[in-house]
């Protein structure tokens, strides 16, 4: 589920900037960029994020903008002199010049610049903490309002799938009427083309119909399907994480449409199945975002 937060904590003369951008994902995959100044508090941060998103793909950043009086970073000297040193001997036996933005480029080198302190104090740490708090929130509180939306399309969805049910049971009568005149008909084509007609067995026959006729009943697969469908908006309004166990029910009220289309055996309620079908692809689609 997508979210972003972003907050920024001011203290020490510097400029904390916390941001979080999440996609949705079925596992916790944090993605941290940290400056040096705060990566041993990195277990901590995601401990929190974890509490917190439970899921998803997360983009966290904390980047710092410093004043020009705050000493946050110290040159490296021995080190910026060995990086200098072996520039210029490489470019002595290239036979190309050294240039005038050596300097710059030093600075760019790894470890040149390294932090003036090795971690914030207590009072830094604890509002830098506080504003990271923030920011999940505000992440939280965005996926949480792009979940009511895609709520609210589930439900409309789930109760389009139970209309179409209730549009089933009116094509029922015709379809058992159908059916006993189709076996009807092929009762009368095969008495009038066999000569064996004393050896045939009318009642056993329409046993047969009984039982064959019974096998189509779809009464336990709507019934099913209803169930399903109640204990699918039951678990979306409730409070916990249940975005797997909506999965689950999707498979089920599935399982009981495919079990209708494939009993039918009438165009008008195939064609409703299909819709179904349609409408539960959807609702599949957007249950893959809830946690």
């Amino acid at each position: 589920m997508t979210g972003f937060g972003k907050t920024i904590a001011n203290t020490g003369g510097r400029a904390v900037n916390i941001e979080i951008r999440t996609l949705n994902s079925k596992q916790l995959d944090v993605n941290s960029r940290l400056p040096a100044i705060y990566r041993d508090k990195e277990s901590e941060i995601r401990a929190e994020i974890n509490r917190v998103l439970e899921r998803g793909k997360i983009d966290f950043v904390i980047t710092v903008d410093s004043d020009a009086e705050t000493n946050d970073f110290a040159i490296n000297l021995p080190l910026a002199k060995t990086y200098y040193n072996g520039i210029r001997q490489l470019a002595a036996e290239l036979g190309e010049p050294v240039g005038n933005d050596i300097i710059s480029n030093l600075l760019k080198m790894p470890d040149v610049l390294k932090p003036g302190r090795e971690a914030p104090d207590d009072l830094e740490w604890a509002t830098v903490k506080a504003s990271i708090s923030d920011a999940l929130a505000l992440t939280d509180a965005f996926r949480s309002a792009e979940g009511e939306l895609l709520g609210n399309d589930m439900s409309s969805r789930i109760s389009l799938i139970l209309d179409l049910l209730l549009k089933i049971e009116p094509l029922e009568g015709a379809r058992i009427n159908n059916l006993r005149e189709r076996f009807q008909r092929n009762q009368d084509e095969f008495l009038e083309k066999t000569t064996k007609v004393d050896k045939f067995d009318e009642n056993r026959f329409e046993q047969e119909i009984f039982w064959y006729l019974e096998k189509l009943d779809i009464t336990e697969e709507k019934l099913r399907l209803r169930k399903h469908c109640d204990y699918f908006i039951n678990v979306l309004h409730s409070n916990e994480s249940n975005g797997r166990k909506l999965g689950f029910i999707t498979q089920e009220i599935g399982r009981e449409i495919n079990t209708l289309g494939s009993k039918a055996y009438d165009a008008e309620i195939q064609m409703i199945v299909v819709q179904m079908k349609d409408e539960l692809e959807k609702i599949k689609e957007q249950v893959s975002n809830v946690l």
